[in-house]
């Protein structure tokens, strides 16, 4: 079966949100079904991911038209050019984001959905991003392909209910926690030289996430602040990870005008080393985000043996179940009072701490590209 990828969303250096999701399906499909033959649609007119250790990878025909994406993406919006299935001789074409692609016959087309909080919270995305989704066409590319996959229950039950689409052309594939994120020895050489040197011998909160209102980290500084009047909480830390999004200065604000904000380290965008090590050393990992599809940090973070308090809403409930405590992300006081427990409460840490263990195992990205690889070949017999 010649199996087309779109991987233009892939980084090849920041595993993280849709760009791991894209990695590490891809890696899984080739290691599940190497016999099958593989085409990698990498359009760009700056950036050449045939340049990366990724060929050496990604074993299969690699594609690029040269061109802008800006360019390429205006033409398929406005002229439905070119048709890509006529372009390129495959069985099947398979979306892990919706990027936007024209076809001839748009039932070979299989089409991952995260989520579509741009749609429920569009004040959460920058007007440049509000462009892009207008650009991709979402709706109707949604709409046309012959397949949907969805990364869980809840937005499976979000398309069909939101967007009105024939939930039989729905599948949820759960996808998989990256085993690089796993509990280390506590006398790991590495970890020991990681937190001397980067001075994190006292307790603190762990957040990962990308810096932006959906992300909800103004209401765990303002948590923090609420549990640092309690006593015995006065050598806590907070330490939030992740690259700078939108709106990003509120949350510096936010950090600035924190009473204690010499104990509150916004440490940027973080290598996946070092987000491991802080996984591995942090005593509680807070995810109060307002909208998740899927969720990957807290299900890392259970892997590396931390308790997790998540937000109530959208995919986490369903995604992390009684693993992990959940509170509502607009209640600061509820939120505080859910990592307090956990700080205080050394049953009830090490209760979330077995139980998170239990409950990542259930996320296997082989069995995830497996029940891709079958779903793609489904769509392929379906259109012979």
């Amino acid at each position: 079966m010649r199996i087309f990828i779109d991987i233009r969303s892939l980084d090849a250096h920041f595993a993280s949100g849709v760009p791991g999701y894209v990695k590490l399906l891809v890696e899984n499909m080739l290691a599940e079904a190497p016999e099958e033959r593989y085409i990698f649609f990498a359009n760009s007119f700056r950036r050449n991911l045939e340049k990366t250790d990724l060929p050496q990878k990604y074993k299969g025909t690699w594609l690029n038209f040269g061109i802008p994406n800006r360019l390429f993406d205006s033409v398929n919006h406005f002229l439905k050019l070119p048709k890509i299935d006529k372009l390129v001789p495959a069985d099947v074409f398979f979306s892990p984001h919706f990027n936007i692609l024209s076809f001839q016959n748009p039932n070979k087309h299989v089409l991952t959905v995260h989520d579509i909080s741009f749609l429920h919270y569009p004040d959460f995305f920058s007007r440049r991003k509000q462009i892009w989704h207008w650009q991709q066409k979402w709706r109707e590319q949604m709409e046309n392909a012959g397949r949907i996959i969805a990364n869980s229950d809840f937005t499976a039950q979000d398309l069909s209910e939101t967007l009105k689409l024939d939930p039989k052309k729905i599948t949820r594939i759960y996808p998989g926690v990256d085993d690089f994120y796993r509990q280390l020895p506590k006398n790991d050489v590495r970890l020991s030289r990681f937190r001397n040197e980067r001075g994190l011998n006292r307790p603190f909160i762990l957040s990962v996430g990308t810096l932006e209102p959906r992300k909800n980290v103004s209401a765990l500084i303002r948590a923090f602040n609420y549990l640092k009047q309690s006593p015995g909480l006065k050598d806590l830390g907070l330490v939030i990870a992740g690259p700078r999004g939108w709106l990003y200065d509120k949350i510096l604000k936010e950090t600035e005008s924190s009473p204690y904000r010499d104990r509150i380290r916004i440490w940027g965008r973080a290598t996946p080393e070092e987000i491991l090590f802080l996984y591995n050393l942090a005593s509680v990992f807070v995810y109060p985000s307002f909208f998740e599809g899927f969720g990957f940090p807290p299900l890392e973070a259970q892997n590396c043996g931390l308790p997790v308090v998540a937000s109530n809403r959208s995919s986490l409930p369903e995604v992390l179940g009684n693993s992990a405590l959940l509170a509502d992300p607009w209640r600061i006081s509820e939120l505080a009072l859910a990592i307090e427990s956990v700080l205080r409460d050394h049953k009830m840490s090490e209760m979330l701490k077995a139980r998170g263990f239990e409950n990542a195992r259930k996320f296997d990205w082989k069995k995830s590209a497996r029940e891709v690889i079958a779903l793609l070949k489904l769509q392929a017999h379906n259109n012979t």
